[in-house]
């Protein structure tokens, strides 16, 4: 993990892609801390991390052009998907795969809910998951490939029609 410069865009963890809008540094509990300011642009929150901790609680850089044909490729897989959990545990499961903030994590939640969605009905939390899981790599997706979310939506219905 780089160091950020003010305009540039990051992905911070369950959140999604933001823009460094400053960098600035402030007193907390007695210590001088410098902080990225950073603007989600999905909600337009802004979240302060502080830099020094800032590979450690998952902020990174977007993905290359490079790395999106390997997110396309994680998502045509078709493996089978054993279903033998219970439904919260899967949950559980494929929530700790979003904190990670890792595009590849979120890229097999989106992948497998859906699948499982193709074979039966997804709980109301596995399609909120779904959605989430959906929101935040399309959202890197646009930002990665510099176009449209709507592009990257129809590309997902493809993949998953």
């Amino acid at each position: 993990m780089g160091s950020f410069r003010i305009g540039d865009k990051a992905v911070y963890p369950s959140h999604g892609v933001g823009e460094v809008t400053g960098i600035e540094r402030r007193e907390v509990s007695g210590l001088q801390q410098t902080f990225y300011i950073l603007r989600i642009l999905a909600t337009g929150m802004t979240v302060m991390v502080p830099t020094a901790t800032a590979g450690t609680v998952g902020l990174r850089e977007v993905i290359t052009p490079r790395e999106v044909k390997k997110i396309y490729d994680l998502l045509k897989r078709r493996e089978l998907i054993l279903v033998r959990q219970t439904w919260n545990r899967r949950y559980r499961e494929y929530m700790d795969k979003i904190k990670t903030g890792s595009v590849y994590e979120v890229a097999e939640v989106l992948r497998e809910l859906s699948l499982l969605r193709g074979r039966k009905d997804l709980s109301f939390s596995e399609r909120k998951m779904l959605e989430t899981a959906r929101a935040l790599l399309v959202q890197e997706l646009a930002v990665a490939k510099r176009t449209k979310e709507s592009s990257i939506e129809r590309e997902l219905d493809a993949i998953f029609a």
